[in-house]
């Protein structure tokens, strides 16, 4: 049976594109087309699709809105979401949302088959344009210890150092030791870049963190 897919983008050329790209692929079916959040939400309702490519802004309600009501209502669709270059800060809100994937709008037709493929079968799918740009693709970072583990885990999930202390029975500076040595180990800037480092290299997984 094909993957069953909803598209919503609010860009008529990036809709229009990825339209015309799965209308040809065989092992995908594109049961409806949303161009804001209302409409793309209604339509997941309606169809129940296996995956929904969500634009990550769109008027309205945005792509992480979206993907939390789905997340909420226990539907089993997996969200990917459709982002740019300058998107990044939207990253760690779609993954507590529930997304379980990105990919960028410029995307070829094959990384789009991969993403919707991984993700239909319950994998994470991190686009490698995305991933190439918070790291060295031969990077190969250091382990992180167990609790530097269950620092980001519990940062990433929103989480303040004070929070994350208080769970972890530690000190808040503490907290701030093992972050900074978390973004050293992992070549990152910053939490967002650590997380996707993280999940890049199977650090962590996307169950630990939406969970």
């Amino acid at each position: 049976m094909p993957i069953r897919v909803v598209l919503a983008d609010d860009h008529p050329l990036t809709r229009a594109g990825i339209s015309a790209y799965l209308a040809q692929e065989s092992s995908v079916e594109l049961v409806g087309e949303a161009v804001d959040g209302e409409s793309a939400w209604k339509l997941i309702e309606e169809k129940k699709p296996d995956v929904a490519l969500l634009d990550i802004r769109m008027p309205g309600e945005d792509g992480v809105s979206v993907a939390r009501r789905v997340k909420e209502s226990s539907l089993p669709v997996a969200v990917i979401m459709l982002t740019s270059y300058d998107a990044q800060q939207y990253v760690l809100a779609s993954l507590r949302a529930g997304a379980r994937g990105f990919i960028l709008k410029t995307a070829t037709p094959e990384e789009i088959s991969r993403a919707i493929g991984t993700v239909a079968r319950g994998g994470f799918y991190l686009d490698s344009e995305v991933a190439s740009s918070v790291g060295d693709k031969e990077y190969a970072p250091e382990a992180l210890s167990a609790r530097e583990r269950e620092v980001l885990i519990l940062a990433s999930k929103g989480f303040s150092s004070k929070e994350v202390a208080k769970q972890l029975f530690i000190s808040e500076r503490t907290v701030q030791t093992h972050l900074a040595s978390i973004y050293d180990k992992l070549g990152s800037k910053n939490k967002t870049e650590a997380l996707l480092l993280a999940l890049k290299y199977g650090v962590v997984t996307l169950e630990e963190l939406i969970e």
